[in-house]
C-alpha cells in the first residue's frame, strides 16, 4: 500500500516506492516522481532506472537528486528549486524513509523565504521531525 505524505499541495514524500506505487502516484494526480535515493544504497530496492521506466510508462516525469550520507549541498537545493519552479503538477519525492526528501524540501522552501514554522509544522503533520534541522532552516530563511 502506498504511503504518500503531503508536505504541501504540490509536494509529497514517501518511503521507498515500488514499481506498483508509480501507477498509484499517477492515479492520485502526481505529475512527477523525484528520486532522492542514490542507486545501490539498497540493492534489493528498485533502482532509479526501474522507477524512471515505470514513470515513463505512466506518462509521469522523473528526476533524481540523490542525497547520500554526506548530507545536503547547495547544488541539491538549487536542483530542487529548479524542479519546483518548472513543475507542471504535484511531485512525489521518495528516499528510504522519506526523511531526506522532507529535509531537502524544507531546506529549499526555507531558502525561498517560506515561513520556517509552517515548514516545520507541515513536516510534523507528515510524521517528520525537523527539530535537528531548525538552525539550518532559520539560517537559510535569514539569507532572504
Amino acid at each position: 500500500m502506498s504511503d504518500f505524505r503531503p508536505l504541501s499541495a504540490q509536494f509529497s514524500v514517501a518511503p521507498q516506492i515500488g514499481i506498483e506505487d508509480v501507477a498509484e502516484a499517477k492515479a492520485q494526480g502526481f505529475a512527477m516522481v523525484l528520486n532522492n535515493r542514490p542507486d545501490g544504497e539498497e540493492p534489493s530496492a528498485p533502482q532509479g532506472d526501474d522507477i524512471a521506466h515505470a514513470a515513463a510508462a505512466e506518462g509521469l516525469a522523473y528526476a533524481a537528486i540523490p542525497v547520500g550520507h554526506a548530507g545536503f549541498s547547495h547544488a541539491q537545493i538549487d536542483a530542487l528549486d529548479k524542479i519546483l519552479s518548472h513543475a507542471t503538477g504535484p511531485i512525489l519525492a521518495y528516499c528510504r524513509s522519506g526523511t531526506r526528501s522532507t529535509h531537502l524540501w524544507a531546506l529549499t522552501r526555507a531558502r525561498a523565504g517560506d515561513d520556517v514554522d509552517a515548514i516545520v509544522d507541515a513536516a510534523a503533520k507528515a510524521g517528520y521531525d525537523l527539530s535537528g534541522l531548525r538552525p539550518m532552516l532559520d539560517a537559510l530563511a535569514g539569507e532572504k
